[in-house]
């Protein structure tokens, strides 16, 4: 199956993103800090294995990374948080599920509003877009992996799907529940991801021109940038070249 991504499409916004690093660390704090609520075993808490890869891949040093587990879950700290999720419209249609973590509701409530306002959009009710998403893994390989012997290793490990980009990059799918036994087959069979996560797939995307992409990344960093937001997810369809253009 051919097609892109939106690992694929969004890293070209790589370099904003690293200057965001001190703020993303404070999710993935957050983040390993509630799922060790449940288990500090990450061999028996799926969430908290995906924290934590997801923190090895940003460059979270070890010692943060133990230190958020023990303060999960040896104290109430994850007790004050709650965990919202907002549906809304962005230009074109665009469908936005943003996922949250507060200690205050009516500030993130707020918050979240305010830039779907401030960015075109508007914030729905609840079942408004969700319907269009189902929570998947996505493991992804960069260009150059032996495609066939990848989608053999992959289908045969359990996904559900198995995607070639425009660039030559390959994504595989799998169901929530399967992820991380399908991610430890592909790196038992020697195959390395160039990234892996939970996401929120659409059954639908929306095609963007370069217009309408400005102000969807607009209302994206803008969501991403408030504290309390840990994911957005959309289904906006961008091209390669339009992300180049927009740089």
């Amino acid at each position: 199956m051919a097609g892109h991504s939106k690992w694929h499409n969004m890293r070209h916004r790589k370099a904003r993103q690293d200057a965001k690093r001190v703020k993303i660390f404070t999710k993935l704090i957050r983040e390993i800090t509630v799922a060790a609520k449940s288990s500090a075993n990450i061999a028996d808490n799926p969430r908290l294995r995906a924290a934590v890869d997801d923190a090895l891949y940003n460059n979270m040093k070890r010692d943060s990374i133990e230190k958020a587990i023990a303060r999960g879950a040896g104290t109430t700290e994850a007790d004050n948080y709650e965990e919202l999720t907002y549906e809304g419209y962005g230009v074109n249609g665009v469908a936005f599920i943003v996922e949250c973590m507060t200690d205050n509701r009516n500030r993130t409530a707020g918050e979240v509003r305010h830039a779907f306002d401030k960015r075109g959009g508007n914030l729905g009710t609840n079942g408004s877009v969700s319907y269009l998403f189902a929570r998947k893994g996505q493991i992804s390989f960069a260009a150059g992996v032996n495609e066939d012997a990848l989608m053999e290793a992959a289908l045969e490990a359990g996904a559900d799907d198995v995607v070639t980009n425009e660039d030559g990059s390959i994504d595989i799918f799998t169901a929530f529940e399967d992820y991380l036994n399908v991610k430890d087959a592909l790196i038992a069979a020697r195959f390395k991801p160039e990234h892996s996560e939970i996401i929120m797939q659409p059954s639908l995307t929306v095609s963007l021109d370069k217009d309408q992409a400005e102000k969807i990344i607009a209302l994206i960093d803008m969501l991403e940038d408030l504290d309390d937001v840990q994911k957005v997810y959309t289904n906006a369809d961008i091209s390669e070249e339009i992300m180049e253009q927009i740089g």
